[in-house]
């Protein structure tokens, strides 16, 4: 998926780069067809109004295996941001954080915490964010406004953070 009115940002000396974003939902209701994927639309939304090319939409299964697969494709040559929605509360199948954090490289503490401040139930968040190579990840809870609270709460910081990963010197 990708949306044609995406802005891109200044590069450091040169061609722009376009911002580009990867959503993934984690929902065995969805998977199965019994639940229609509000989340991630919602999200692949708001990105595409913030200036994200949204090149990829993919739904899994909850479990940390098929979670830490999926991250761990959806980064393979990727410089850019990964969504996942979706298992990141209390439930017996909320296994997000777990699958994020096997695969992640390094931990992204302070957009978690920032999330978790976003509203009073982000105190039940285990939600991970990190880097895999040139890719950040977050994630973001299943419910739709959860989901779009969280990202709204870091959304300033990742055109930062993703050129830092592109190795650039942002101001």
């Amino acid at each position: 998926m990708s949306d044609s009115t995406a802005v891109p940002a200044a590069g450091p000396a040169g061609p722009a780069v376009r911002l580009q974003a990867k959503v993934c939902t984690v929902s065995d209701g969805v998977v199965a067809g019994t639940r229609e994927d509000r989340s991630g639309a919602a999200v692949a939304e708001r990105l595409s109004a913030e200036g994200y090319e949204v090149v990829e939409r993919r739904v899994v299964e909850d479990g940390i295996e098929s979670v830490a697969e999926a991250i761990a494709e959806l980064a393979v040559g990727f410089a850019g941001l990964i969504v996942t929605t979706g298992g990141t509360g209390f439930g017996p199948r909320d296994l997000t954080p777990e699958g994020t954090s096997q695969v992640l490289d390094r931990a992204a503490p302070g957009l978690s915490e920032a999330m978790r401040l976003a509203n009073p139930l982000g105190r039940l968040s285990r939600a991970a964010a990190g880097t895999i190579a040139t890719a950040l990840v977050l994630n973001l809870p299943g419910s739709t406004k959860g989901a779009l609270e969280c990202l709204e709460a870091v959304l300033d910081v990742l055109p930062h953070a993703l050129a830092l990963l592109r190795g650039e010197k942002p101001h």
